[in-house]
């Protein structure tokens, strides 16, 4: 930590350019006075001890919220719960929502104890659309995420083996009605790297826990017409049982779990997905602090 002095004029821009603290040294010398001005508002900050987080919304937060990104500056020692409490009073009407959502810091599920740290990368996850102790072979499961047509015959070509003696093959397609209204199409976007990353887990654990030999899971993002697929899942096995139910466990869990959803567009209007909720561990405390006091 840099001790800042108060020298006026020259002795700032001087101070600035040869101090070696980068983010000092980058600041314009332009003129005595914006020298002053950020030399204060760095020292500021040193002084009351904050930090800057990066916060990304997703889903129906983008709409709650109008931006899918944010800058929060927090006290130093603030914790996940601190940073949800923040957003809780800018929509005090969504409750509800709240209640049901998942953070993740720098692309791991956290909970409400979690402190955050300067530059931390902060994400508001509402509900989804829709460590292993065995060792798995990383050739045993391959996840992707894609944005063109998903192409289930040559998925499932690449993954068939001799030794198989079944093949169980999940799609899930857009259908032309969501409760009665016609649907004309769907939008799905993702928290990418984190899906990814979840997606690996999850067939990691799927192949470890019902030894199957081999899984594919893909996952199509952006707009999809009626018909087109938009997940599909492969498990290949010895044994037709160990494929139907670690097919099944892989639709349940991504559906609850992924960080991926969808915007409906229906001919009478347009609406985000009502997802399952995260299952309760993902979820940090959304508890209002006056209630936590009670």
């Amino acid at each position: 930590m840099y001790v800042v002095p108060d020298p006026p004029g020259e002795k700032v821009c001087n101070y600035l350019r040869q101090s070696r603290n980068p983010a000092l040294s980058a600041m314009s010398l332009d003129s005595e006075a914006r020298c002053l001005s950020r030399l204060f508002v760095w020292r500021s900050r040193i002084l009351n001890s904050g930090m800057r987080v990066r916060v990304l919304m997703f889903g129906v937060l983008k709409d709650v919220f109008q931006r899918s990104e944010d800058s929060l500056e927090l006290a130093s020692g603030s914790t996940v719960s601190d940073l949800l409490e923040h957003y809780r009073k800018l929509a005090p009407d969504k409750g509800k929502l709240f209640h049901s959502l998942a953070l993740a810091v720098n692309q791991q599920y956290a909970s409400a104890a979690d402190r955050l740290r300067e530059n931390d990368e902060v994400a508001l996850l509402p509900p989804v659309s829709g460590g292993v102790d065995v060792v798995v072979r990383p050739d045993s499961y391959r996840c992707e995420i894609v944005r063109e047509r998903i192409e289930t015959e040559q998925v499932l070509a690449r993954i068939k083996q001799g030794e198989d003696g079944a093949v169980v093959v999940f799609e899930g397609i857009v259908r032309n009605h969501t409760r009665s209204r016609q649907t004309l199409f769907l939008d799905y976007e993702a928290y990418e790297p984190m899906a990814l990353s979840q997606m690996n887990a999850l067939a990691e654990k799927i192949v470890a826990h019902h030894k199957v030999r081999e899984v594919a899971i893909v996952h199509r993002l952006g707009r999809l017409g009626i018909g087109e697929t938009s997940v599909l899942i492969v498990v290949a096995s010895a044994h037709r049982a160990a494929a139907f139910d670690a097919c099944r466990m892989a639709i349940d869990t991504l559906k609850r779990t992924v960080p991926i959803w969808k915007k409906e567009h229906f001919s009478d209007g347009i609406v985000w997905a009502d997802g399952e909720p995260f299952p309760e561990q993902l979820r940090p405390s959304t508890t209002p602090a006056d209630e936590r006091d009670r």
